[in-house]
């Protein structure tokens, strides 16, 4: 089997890593010349987990997202989910090939409020059964570390789902194969939301004890925003399984959580532009919080903490006079 990764960034370094850890031929999209030449004769990303060498006798790196497209077996997207769709058109003629696409992305696309393969299916054709999704919990610096970590393989073919998972599993990283498509999907979206509402509770100088108040009514919001969105019939969901609950918790209390980092400047006065420039990666969670807010105009779901985060980010509400309404909602 050949896998392609597209994506340069710290998931799609991680990721990268696991598959050529597990001995597989791997061929990698990066975005520069510069970059891929800097792996080619050092052996390591310049910019992200560069502690993280390579075997490059397997692995082939590139520029051109079409030569991916052209020669794997399975291709792994991992980038931010502002730049998927840029990937997809490029791809569109390769689509008629058999190989699997699978979502690293967290996120869904903007201004089109889908998910990947909701997007791929209604405007492309593709069959969703050869797409799966790649979901935590599970931090890149922890990988790049070799600390015991969960992924979760979530697909609606479980022969393609297992063979993923089998992929990927060695002595730090345990694999769970999900049907939950969907779910875990939307999990992954929410926790970035929830995670900036945990940052911005830091910054303002709320505690410990707020702090777990929030995280508990978060994951009601979760649940009841997933039962809202899964397709009719879906067999019970387990909402504490690690894919879901397990990577909340970890988004909302990590420090290497960009989404938290992200919305702790909030809480401490940055206004959201400045905030962006800060960083160095995306916090997805804000873009996440429009779509949410969007989704549920018709699913008229109970998100008072969504709605919080979405009027501090785009309404230019006040973080401290809306977390002081939001804590009469919280349970």
């Amino acid at each position: 089997m050949k896998f392609g990764v597209i994506g340069s960034g710290s998931w799609g370094t991680a990721l990268a890593k696991i598959l050529l850890d597990n001995g597989n031929e791997v061929i990698w999209c990066v975005r520069s010349q510069k970059i891929a030449d800097h792996i080619n004769q050092r052996h390591h990303n310049p910019a992200y987990l560069s502690s993280v060498y390579f075997d490059t006798s397997r692995l082939q790196v590139c520029i051109d997202p079409v030569e991916v497209f052209k020669t794997a077996d399975h291709i792994i997207l991992a980038v931010p989910s502002a730049y998927v769709d840029g990937y997809i058109q490029t791809a569109i003629p390769y689509f008629s090939r058999e190989f699997s696409l699978v979502s690293a992305v967290k996120g869904l696309l903007p201004e089109k409020n889908l998910l990947l393969n909701h997007y791929l299916r209604d405007s492309i054709g593709v069959d969703e059964s050869r797409y799966l999704a790649i979901m935590g919990p599970c931090h890149a610096e922890e990988v790049a570390a070799e600390k015991l970590s969960y992924l979760t393989f979530a697909g609606t073919d479980s022969q393609r789902v297992s063979l993923l998972a089998s992929a990927f599993s060695n002595a730090y990283i345990q694999t769970v194969c999900s049907s939950d498509v969907n779910g875990v999907q939307y999990a992954a979206v929410l926790k970035n939301i929830y995670a900036l509402g945990t940052g911005m509770a830091s910054g303002l100088g709320y505690g410990d004890n707020f702090q777990s108040v929030l995280v508990a009514n978060a994951a009601g919001e979760m649940k009841r925003f997933l039962q809202a969105v899964r397709d009719a019939g879906h067999e019970q969901i387990n909402h504490a399984a690690s894919v879901y609950l397990g990577d909340l918790l970890v988004t909302c209390y990590s420090l290497f959580s960009r989404n938290r980092s992200f919305g702790n400047m909030i809480g401490k006065g940055y206004r959201v532009e400045a905030a962006k420039l800060s960083m160095q990666m995306v916090a997805e969670g804000y873009p996440a919080s429009k779509c949410i807010h969007e989704i549920n105009r018709v699913k008229q779901v109970d998100l008072p903490i969504v709605e919080t985060i979405y009027s501090i980010l785009w309404e230019g509400e006040d973080a401290e006079m809306a977390f002081s309404q939001l804590e009469k909602k919280l349970i």
